[in-house]
């Protein structure tokens, strides 16, 4: 799939003006919709980056169908749960929406780094020269069957200089960049934007699930010192490395909370509903000396008279454990194979809903890392007390990805002509400049 067919690069938010934006957080266990208004504000030590201060508006949130692994499979019940989600948050808002931001976690979501030098001839670097560098790093960044989420230039080098954050002004001979490039299925994406343009809702932009969560709970220094950031979804589990302040890698296994629950489903032999509530009300993956004397009532698949079993909490702990180790197992063999592992080893922070489960950080801190902690969205006014939980972390960090989507570099689309003016599209880009700015 070409690029062409994915959102054009989103345009940030002015730092002068207000805007009212829309998100789509699209789960395998939840869809949910959010609808804020942005007001400038001044610049915050403690939340780097943000440029507005955040109040919800409306919310809406559906149980997810029609959506498998992060993926659509059913575009008919995916629809109807978007179009009830975005209703839901309308009404509550009292505004009507056009277009919507949207996270993705399927896919097979995962990174490439490129970099490319240019000569600048002992001279001062310009705009110009970071421009160069920047569209070479990016003139392989696409492959056949990939769309592009996310181009994130993460240094300059300036001869041996390297970690370089603003080359303009240096005086060098070769200029270079390090490009991060996230990717994932183009057929996925595709359908993903498919099912919301069926809802008659535009597209505004695509944003890796790991990465809008980074934005929602990281603070202070978390992303200079390196941070490992992992959402726990209820088809996928998602990973993003944030080192050096910049998104350094991104990746996703298809093992989520929802295999949690099957298999207490089948190993108790009860309904998945049933399941759902007893790894909410029940669920833990730390063993303790009273699960064998306290019991549990657990109702039976085809049981007419409807009597519960009575059994001991150790059942459902021997069934939890091993499910929770072998995903946190998973995002610790991708992180080593990814060289990754000495930065996932400094910090480890878990959201979505899949981590509230009792024990979920004790379990990290044995198979990751001893520095975990559960994070929830920060600085954002009008949050219901039940949207401030792990789960809402990607659908708050949509609402900040604006503010920071302005450095992103993205190949400039070959497609559109440039305007026989004689001066190659000069008013035009005015145009788009002053669009940009006011």
């Amino acid at each position: 799939m070409s690029n062409r067919l994915m959102p054009r690069r989103m345009r940030p938010l002015s730092a002068r003006r207000s805007a009212i934006l829309c998100v789509l957080d699209i789960g395998t266990s939840k869809i949910a919709c959010l609808i804020a208004k942005l007001n400038p504000a001044e610049a915050s030590d403690t939340l780097p980056g943000r440029t507005h201060r955040c109040r919800i508006l409306g919310l809406g949130h559906q149980r997810s169908r029609g959506i498998k692994g992060g993926a659509v499979v059913d575009m008919e019940e995916a629809e109807n749960a978007i179009r009830l989600a975005v209703d839901a948050a309308e009404r509550m808002a009292g505004v009507e929406v056009g277009s919507v931001i949207v996270n993705i976690t399927g896919g097979r979501l995962s990174s490439q780094h490129y970099n490319a030098k240019v000569a600048v001839g002992g001279k001062a670097v310009s705009d110009y020269d970071v421009h160069r560098v920047l569209e070479a790093s990016c003139a392989t960044m696409a492959r056949q069957g990939r769309a592009v989420l996310h181009s994130l230039p993460t240094g300059f080098s300036l001869d041996r200089t390297r970690q370089i954050r603003d080359p303009k002004g240096m005086i060098g001979d070769e200029l270079g960049a390090d490009m991060h490039v996230v990717g994932c299925d183009a057929a996925a994406a595709r359908n993903l934007m498919l099912v919301i343009e069926r809802c008659h809702l535009q597209v505004d932009a695509l944003v890796a699930t790991p990465y809008a969560a980074g934005l929602s709970v990281l603070a202070d220094d978390e992303a200079e010192l390196d941070v490992a950031l992992i959402d726990m979804g209820g088809g996928t589990t998602s990973v993003g490395v944030f080192a050096g302040g910049h998104l350094a890698h991104v990746d996703a296994v298809a093992v989520g909370g929802n295999h949690v629950t099957t298999d207490i489903a089948r190993g108790l032999t009860t309904r998945l509903s049933d399941a759902e509530r007893l790894k909410t009300l029940h669920g833990t993956c730390i063993a303790s000396a009273s699960d064998e004397r306290e019991t549990i009532a657990v109702p039976q698949v085809g049981d007419e008279h409807d009597q519960p079993a009575h059994l001991p909490k150790s059942h459902l702990v021997r069934i939890i454990r091993p499910r929770v180790e072998e995903i946190l197992e998973l995002i610790r063999d991708r992180l080593n194979a990814a060289g990754f592992a000495a930065h996932a080893g400094r910090r480890i922070v878990l959201t979505g809903g899949a981590c509230q489960l009792t024990g979920m950080p004790e379990a990290a801190r044995r198979i990751l890392s001893p520095q975990v902690r559960i994070g929830r969205p920060l600085g954002i006014q009008g949050l219901p007390e039940s949207a401030k939980s792990p789960a809402f972390a990607a659908g708050v960090g949509l609402l900040i990805y604006p503010q920071v989507a302005a450095i992103e570099h993205f190949e400039p689309r070959r497609d559109v002509p440039l305007q026989a003016t004689g001066t190659d599209g000069y008013m035009s880009r005015v145009s788009r400049w002053l669009k940009d700015s006011f």
